[in-house]
């Protein structure tokens, strides 16, 4: 029996071809450690009888454009460069970078999130709270404290006081200046607390009724002074504010008055006779002044300490 001649073969593009000579070659050379440009003999004779196994018959003029193509570096694979392949490998490195940047996108989303829907909307909310503050509650105020001063002082420098401190309040408000709006609430509180305020002045029962001393700016004067004290509706001391010459304002139930020499002599020696024994009224503060009235004659000046 016979054997069936072999099918022919279909011929092979030429490209083709040559690109797979390059490619043996250039893998030959590199096991061997040996210059790609330039094959033994016997290799070449290697390859046409590899090919010629697989029923391809090399021509020497296709070998020779193998090695030149070997030598020119054609066929060769690189990698491609630029933003595209750089996306491509990023891509393709996925499953290492993929879950840490899930984690940190996921971060961001939150602190994007809680600033835009937290933060932005409570600052914006706190910015109108304290502009409704200042163009409508603090007007208010000052508006409500003048009309009680108004209404309760039996002076007109009272009045006139708080007039000013009103117009200066609300401008202040206006140009949203907090600062002196509240500093003008706080002197329109004063002065009406000041309005409120109703007490007597008493000389001192006990202790040291008074003493003398030489003013900083006139050595050669004296000033003399006796000790008092506020005493309110229910015979208790009171704590009242009083303008020190020396320590500003404070609150104390007792304090120096300067008065003429002899008023000072005349408390010093006791005199009851003249109004002036140990816990005699000097003074009386009403409800709806700013001052108090006295009965006896006294000097500007007064000490809360000594």
């Amino acid at each position: 029996m016979t054997m069936p001649e072999a099918t022919a073969t279909a011929p092979l593009d030429p490209e083709v071809l040559l690109a797979d000579i390059v490619d043996h070659l250039r893998h030959e050379s590199g096991a061997r450690a040996e210059p790609p440009g330039a094959p033994a003999a016997d290799r070449l004779d290697a390859l046409r009888a590899g090919y010629r196994r697989l029923g391809i018959e090399l021509p020497d003029p296709l070998i020779a454009d193998g090695l030149v193509a070997l030598k020119a570096g054609r066929f060769v694979h690189r990698a491609p460069r630029g933003p595209a392949a750089a996306l491509a490998r990023l891509y393709a490195s996925r499953a290492r970078w993929g879950r840490l940047a899930g984690v940190v996108a996921l971060v961001l989303v939150l602190a994007f999130a809680g600033y835009f829907l937290g933060y932005r909307p409570y600052q914006a909310a706190q910015d109108l709270a304290a502009l409704h503050e200042l163009q409508v509650v603090l007007p208010e105020q000052i508006d409500d404290l003048y009309q009680q001063i108004f209404d309760e002082t039996k002076v007109q420098v009272a009045a006139d006081q708080a007039a000013k401190l009103r117009d200066t309040g609300k401008a202040a408000a206006a140009k949203g200046d907090r600062a002196a709006a509240e500093q003008a609430i706080a002197g329109l509180s004063s002065l009406r607390d000041r309005l409120d305020l109703a007490y007597t002045v008493h000389l001192v029962a006990t202790g040291k009724r008074g003493f003398w001393t030489f003013p900083a700016s006139n050595s050669e004067a004296t000033n003399y002074y006796v000790v008092v004290d506020a005493i309110d509706s229910d015979g208790k001391p009171l704590n009242v504010p009083i303008a020190s010459d020396d320590s500003g304002t404070a609150k104390v139930t007792r304090w120096a008055l300067r008065v003429p020499q002899y008023i000072y002599e005349a408390v010093m020696a006791g005199r009851p006779d003249q109004g002036l024994g140990p816990n005699a009224l000097i003074g009386v503060k009403q409800d709806g002044f700013l001052d108090v009235d006295y009965v006896i004659p006294v000097l500007s000046g007064t000490l809360t300490q000594w």
